[in-house]
């Protein structure tokens, strides 16, 4: 992934049962994201995003809302 000042956080609420999917997802996507679970009891998933991959990550969770529900929170620069 590009240099960690550059990456971009985005952060989405999920139900439960679909924070390891989610997580699944973008271990598949090698590269593209990093998902993490921050906070289990919200079912609060961070993910860091290689700036050059914004774009594509934007495509896949909207082909993911045809399957799951989640909430985006929260969107910034790290650095």
């Amino acid at each position: 992934m590009g240099q960690e000042s550059d990456m971009v956080e985005r952060y989405l609420r999920v139900h439960k049962r679909d924070v390891s999917y989610i997580r699944y997802v973008f271990e598949g996507y090698e590269g593209i994201a990093y998902a993490t679970t921050i906070d289990p009891e919200k079912s609060i998933i961070k993910l860091v995003i290689a700036p050059d991959f914004r774009d594509l990550v934007d495509r896949i969770l909207a082909e993911l809302r045809h399957e799951i529900k989640y909430t985006p929170i929260h969107e910034g620069k790290i650095g």
